[in-house]
């Protein structure tokens, strides 16, 4: 009897697998049997939240499985990060972050409720996001040497604006600062909108803005984009300089998006992701809202994932030690 309940056990299972398109040898490479929640570490409707939901929806309905979409917001990023951490590593519960949760707020925290490396899974980068150096139009400064110029001749006068504390656009701000040797003020906001509406306004001197959120406000004239990021230009601001051929060397900057599960998931199952997710970056639709978001999709294996991570924890860490930031 025992032996007849486990044959009839594994038929149905093997039946499940079937149905779900995944192949007999294939039946532990992904869990089954309860709902798996996306963990988005941020408010809805920011550019992680919407690349997330666009990835989540499909992973569903190729594991042929439901896909809940969780946004556990808070603390930069942190605290959606913490719960996936601190969750069971049986594929049940996927991060989808950002760089600065995982690179850059760790260096500013001194008691995370995570280690960033060593509680997480990578299992691939999905994108990019460029950034561009961008000053109101009412403002004098047409190149970047106008900038620092100004900056070296009035230390301190000069503001710079982010979306709030231990974002990637104060590090790139914070980094400006200590490459050119000048004194900057760093004037943090609740997000990027009422950032760049500050330096619209002229409130703010500068920022470095994500070019999604900036490119409208440079086509309407209302903003002046200085230099861009990327370590090539941009098809979206091809008269702007990179930051290079501005005259600042070494200033290559993303904020990169991926994809994590707790540590100790099974390998299979981390495997099993990473396919579907190179798949669902080749979806047309995809790649549509991708570049109206001003995101460069992009795929990387586990290990490159984690080989990011940790350059970016190594540099972030040294300019926000010798920028002396700290975060209250």
């Amino acid at each position: 009897m025992k032996l007849t309940a486990r044959r009839a056990f594994s038929a149905t299972v093997l039946a499940l697998l079937a149905a779900a398109g995944v192949p007999a040898s294939a039946q532990t490479t992904w869990p089954t049997g309860k709902p798996i929640t996306w963990v988005v570490p941020y408010p809805p409707g920011g550019t992680t939240d919407i690349l997330g939901r666009a990835v989540a929806q499909r992973l569903g309905t190729s594991l042929a499985a439901t896909v809940i979409v969780d946004n556990k917001a808070g603390a930069t990023g942190t605290i959606g990060s913490a719960f996936v951490a601190k969750a069971a590593p049986d594929g049940f519960t996927m991060l989808g972050t950002s760089i600065g949760p995982q690179a850059i707020v760790p260096n500013l925290v001194p008691k995370m409720q995570y280690d960033p490396v060593k509680a997480f899974e990578p299992v691939s980068l999905i994108g990019t996001i460029p950034h561009v150096l961008v000053v109101s139009t009412s403002q004098p400064f047409r190149t970047v040497a106008d900038l620092v110029a100004e900056a070296k001749a009035h230390p301190d006068a000069l503001s710079f604006a982010s979306g709030g504390n231990g974002t990637i656009l104060q590090m790139q701000g914070e980094l400006l600062r200590l490459q050119t040797g000048t004194k900057m003020t760093h004037v943090p906001y609740k997000g990027d909108t009422p950032a760049i509406q500050d330096v619209l306004a002229g409130h703010a001197g500068f920022m470095f803005a994500p070019v999604a959120a900036a490119l409208p406000h440079v086509q309407s004239g209302r903003l002046r984009a200085l230099a861009v990021t990327s370590s090539a230009r941009l098809k979206a601001l091809p008269d702007v300089p990179t930051m290079a051929q501005a005259g600042i060397k070494d200033f290559v900057v993303e904020q990169w998006q991926a994809v994590y599960l707790p540590a100790g998931t099974p390998q299979q199952v981390v495997q099993r992701l990473h396919q579907e997710i190179v798949r669902i970056l080749k979806d047309p639709e995809v790649v549509a809202m991708a570049d109206k978001l001003g995101v460069t999709l992009v795929v990387s294996s586990p290990q490159q994932l984690a080989d990011t991570q940790k350059a970016d924890l190594t540099k972030w860490g040294r300019v926000i030690k010798d920028a002396g930031i700290k975060v209250d």
